[in-house]
């Protein structure tokens, strides 16, 4: 039996719907959304918030492995002690469970954010952390910290490894996470930047994740990332996919500092979270490359999706949607 925290989210339900695939038999636990996708006696669904230590110990009871996907990903200066909660506290009840119910092994997702991505002038690898200079996202410390409890948690006899995706591309809901790139280029949203990061086909990282966990390898990290892009390179495949507009306006460090400043003070009168923020405009005009050497060299024949073909079929998914409105 095989536990997924965090099912509802993008990766997760690509998780569940690979594993299920394979033949395995799958309990997901979710906080508040029910999976409705999923119709197969193969899938026990549990609403659980990983903050509740009795439901967790329940949740575990005859498993073997976990994937512990949940979390809070927000750049809202307002949630930050909310997300530090759900990412490291909820982390280590994650751990002390598996620990106690005799788990096999665990595989956690954390973020290339706990690597401390603004690093412009070096390629960045897993030997590297979050520190204070070298990231300017709060996110990042939740998941460098979440990070240190699976090492915790290792150190006291878990087999665990951690992966490391860079920007997750996939068919989940456009109103959220990174899904939201493809809405706003679908609404011909005018505006670019010339930063770069790495992006990563969903399927890749649940395909990663599921193969880790079936090896021997314990206690390492892996960046997940299939290729580093300009975010500009990444619009124009969108909007051509889609048959848009791409963007054609610049954002220059000075429009971006007057964007999140106004977002900040809107957001105080709409009680919704800002669309950019300090951290989120830093992060798009920085120009990150990441290394993805590490994944291949210990599995040799996983091969990555070209994020070309990501995209194509990322659109197909969501204009299938618009269509069934």
């Amino acid at each position: 039996m095989v536990l997924v925290t965090g099912g509802a989210g993008l990766l997760g339900k690509e998780l569940i719907t690979q594993l299920l695939a394979n033949g395995e038999k799958v309990r997901a636990i979710c906080n508040k959304t029910k999976l409705d996708d999923f119709h197969t006696s193969q899938l026990q669904q549990m609403q659980c918030n990983i903050l509740d230590v009795v439901g967790l110990e329940e949740a575990m009871q005859g498993i073997d492995e976990v994937y512990h996907c949940a979390a809070i990903v927000t750049f809202n200066p307002k949630k930050k002690m909310e997300m530090f909660k759900i990412n490291i506290e909820g982390t280590a009840n994650v751990v002390n469970a598996a620990l106690d119910a005799g788990v096999k092994k665990m595989v956690y997702v954390s973020s290339v954010a706990a690597l401390g991505r603004i690093r412009e002038d070096e390629l960045i690898n897993e030997t590297m952390n979050w520190t204070e200079e070298t990231s300017n996202s709060s996110y990042g410390q939740s998941k460098y910290l979440a990070e240190l409890e699976v090492w915790r948690g290792i150190g006291e006899g878990l087999n665990a490894l951690m992966v490391n995706p860079v920007v997750i591309l996939g068919g989940g809901d456009w109103n959220s996470g990174s899904s939201q790139i493809f809405k706003n280029v679908y609404n011909e949203f005018p505006w670019y930047t010339d930063g770069t990061t790495g992006f990563v086909d969903v399927r890749d990282v649940a395909k990663a994740m599921i193969t880790l966990m079936k090896s021997d390898i314990t206690a390492q990290r892996f960046i997940l990332s299939a290729e580093n892009k300009s975010f500009q390179e990444l619009f124009n495949l969108i909007a051509t996919a889609f048959g848009k507009k791409p963007p054609h306006k610049k954002v220059t460090p000075l429009v971006a500092k007057t964007v999140w400043r106004l977002e900040a003070i809107k957001s105080k009168f709409t009680k919704k979270d800002p669309l950019i923020t300090k951290e989120t405009a830093k992060t798009a005009m920085a120009k990150v490359n990441f290394d993805n050497s590490k994944l291949k060299k210990f599995l040799p024949d996983f091969k990555y999706q070209k994020i070309e073909q990501t995209v194509i079929d990322t659109c197909a998914i969501f204009q299938q949607k618009l269509n069934n409105k």
